[in-house]
């Protein structure tokens, strides 16, 4: 791979000769395939042979990669395919979150830290998992529903909208659109849209983000901020910005010396920021730093018990999903949903369920006929491989209809 001349210029001396090199040997190598456990839905690992990811519970690294969109499992939720530098959130939220709160992730799609974040929150946390995009807000969507927790809300908005609303969060995660340094190793498109130019713009468009969302976040309340890039323009230079004119203070975070993160590399400036090089650091590109809001008048939040009712209020903010899916109507007809087949409050009881074989539930997935055992009551069945949800099917005896949703199933068996 050919990198942008400018880049190499003020990498290398960003980095300095052996963390360049270092990073510019890892070119060399396959990327690291790490995944994480749903904990509301995976029973134990179920990748024996995998290697923890020692900054995050749920983490693993895996030996080869996997035919992801073959496997059932994946498709039910049960284990979301994530880079391990994204999972250092998990570490940081459960160092500094220890009480309920209502969280907003405000550049969510496709929606592994949102996932993630309501997993890591303590019990009792409401989350707002929100995409400006409407294509990646609809990919968002259906990972939300994928994973399962009801306590997640999908709203497709700009950052400005929630500034005019009455909502404040303890908690916001701003992982803001970068010039993407840290997908060069994976994704050669982000090479060739990578420019000095393109590196102001997102540094800017940052901070015009931060500006419109700082007026949502609690008196008290905690920023974490994070891109997946390398400059100090969109890094280092933003927070100290964050710090300076908006009013936080950074907090650290106690990591240990074998994960390798790097510190700041902004000349003079030493505050706590997470640095993951690739080379140095066995993952790919990301930054974070986390920020506390100064004394302000916003002293308390919108209380996570409330959170549902409160967003509901404000029509122009869009909600796709406000975390409790309901069936279907049609004509006089309930037809139950693939969001309330993966949602961690469907009951046991509430539908008939028949367990499929690897081979009927990829074909499920894949939206084909089936037909059920005899004896399967008639009717809506909720179907189950290795016993975990994938959704519903209506049950005519002779065959079944497949109810997966159309936009989500697999094109290829």
């Amino acid at each position: 791979m050919t990198l942008p001349q400018e880049f190499i210029k003020y990498t290398s001396n960003l980095f300095g000769a052996d963390r360049w090199e270092r990073f510019v040997q890892s070119f060399l190598h396959e990327t690291p395939v790490s995944v994480r456990l749903n904990p509301w839905k995976a029973d134990g690992n179920i990748f024996p042979q995998a290697e923890p990811v020692p900054w995050c519970r749920q983490g693993f690294w895996l030996a080869e990669r996997p035919h992801f969109t073959g496997d059932p499992l994946f498709h039910a939720g049960v284990y979301y395919v994530q880079e391990a530098a994204s999972l250092f959130l998990d570490y940081i939220l459960r160092q500094v979150v220890t009480l309920p709160v209502s969280a907003l992730d405000l550049c969510a799609a496709p929606g592994g830290k949102s996932t993630l974040m309501r997993a890591a929150l303590p019990e009792g946390s409401m989350l707002v998992s929100n995409e400006i995009d409407r294509r990646r807000a609809n990919i968002l969507l259906e990972n939300i529903l994928k994973q399962g927790h009801p306590g997640v809300l999908v709203t497709h908005n700009a950052p400005k909208d929630f500034a005019r609303t009455n909502l404040i969060f303890d908690v916001i995660l701003a992982d803001t659109p970068c010039s993407g340094e840290g997908l060069f190793r994976r994704d050669p498109a982000a090479v060739q849209e990578w420019s000095p130019q393109n590196v102001r713009f997102c540094a800017e468009r940052q901070r015009q983000i931060l500006r419109d969302i700082w007026p949502c976040l609690k008196s008290g309340g905690l920023l974490i901020y994070s891109t997946c890039t390398f400059n100090t323009h969109e890094n280092e230079e933003n927070v100290r910005w964050i710090s300076e004119e908006l009013g936080a203070d950074l907090l650290s975070v106690p990591v240990l010396p074998e994960w390798q993160i790097t510190g700041s590399l902004l000349t003079d400036w030493h505050q706590p920021v997470y640095r993951f090089i690739p080379g140095t650091t066995r993952s790919e590109g990301l930054f974070m730093a986390i920020l506390r809001k100064r004394e302000g008048k916003n002293a308390f939040s919108t209380l996570p018990s409330s959170l549902r009712a409160q967003v509901k209020k404000y029509p122009f903010l869009h909600l796709l999903s406000d975390g409790l899916p309901q069936p279907e109507t049609k004509g006089r007809e309930q037809i139950p949903s693939a969001a309330q087949a993966l949602s961690l409050s469907m009951r046991e009881a509430d539908f008939p369920r028949a367990e499929l074989s690897l081979e009927e539930a990829l074909r499920y997935l894949h939206r084909e006929g089936l037909v059920l055992p005899g004896g399967t009551p008639r009717g809506f069945v909720l179907v189950t491989y290795q016993g975990r949800p994938l959704g519903f099917v209506k049950n005519l005896g002779d065959r079944a209809n497949n109810l997966y949703p159309k936009h989500w199933a697999i094109r290829h068996l």
